[in-house]
């Protein structure tokens, strides 16, 4: 597909979109079972946003503060 550059994907990459990915799942998943919109929300964040970033430094911090937000905005 024109426009997608794999020459970036990186092995920290791919760990970093796993584990920040795994943890927006589960906080989806817990939003949606108590019907709790910021977790929810803060989850499907957390699991859609690492196929946007290509940098590793940027994934892990936009991944760490939205993990951060999810302890301070519970409800």
């Amino acid at each position: 597909m024109p426009g997608l550059n794999f020459a970036n994907m990186t092995a920290a990459n791919l760990i970093g979109g796993l584990i920040f990915g795994s943890i927006g799942f589960v906080a989806f998943v817990y939003g949606k079972r108590l019907s709790l919109w910021r977790p929810m929300f803060l989850g499907l964040a957390l699991m859609v946003f690492p196929y946007f970033i290509e940098a590793t430094f940027p994934l892990y911090a936009i991944g760490s503060a939205g993990s951060v937000l999810l302890f301070f905005l519970r409800d």
